[in-house]
């Protein structure tokens, strides 16, 4: 009997802490999977800026590296869609001002699509080009207002597909 009750707190024990490793994991590293991920993905050839240095920024040009669809959902206030599959640079620089030090912050849903979009800007010559780390995902869930097409607040934010919507951890997620 004490040989059973044994074995049943052990391996009740043995869960526990299977359980409690798995959730600090995930609580601990999730922010390092991110960057993980980008660091996957990315060349990091142009550099980061944080959400908290783009929200100090007043003179800055934004640039919505997602699709259309995407942004009708929501987007950062005043950010131009320039679109990814059917990007067209001559199009996208004439919506940009002549001073080519201007800053440009481009973004996407977490970072990966706008850094091949800022590249093309920087190749065309503007050199104050930044990529939003984390994307609009981060920007929600660090409780930052998206806006409507009517620029209206909203809640919802087009997550690209089931995979990539578990990096969003606030807000109402939209697939189509």
């Amino acid at each position: 009997m004490f040989l059973k009750f044994f074995s049943y707190q052990f391996y009740f024990l043995k869960a526990a802490n299977v359980i409690f490793c798995l959730l600090i994991s995930i609580n601990c590293f999730s922010q390092k999977n991110l960057k993980q991920l980008l660091k996957k993905h990315n060349t990091e050839s142009l550099p980061y800026i944080s959400i908290a240095e783009l929200k100090k920024e007043n003179n800055v040009i934004l640039l919505d590296a997602r699709e259309p669809k995407e942004f009708a959902v929501s987007h950062l206030k005043n950010a131009i869609c320039v679109g990814y599959d059917f990007f067209n640079l001559e199009n996208t620089l004439k919506k940009l001002p002549e001073n080519k030090n201007t800053k440009i912050v481009v973004y996407c849903s977490l970072g990966i699509r706008s850094e091949d979009i800022a590249e093309k800007i920087q190749a065309a010559g503007f050199s104050n080009v930044f990529n939003l780390y984390g994307g609009i995902f981060e920007w929600k869930n660090q409780d930052n207002t998206i806006v409507t097409e009517e620029n209206t607040p909203t809640q919802k934010v087009h997550t690209f597909n089931k995979e990539w919507s578990k990096w969003l951890h606030k807000g109402i997620k939209i697939y189509e």
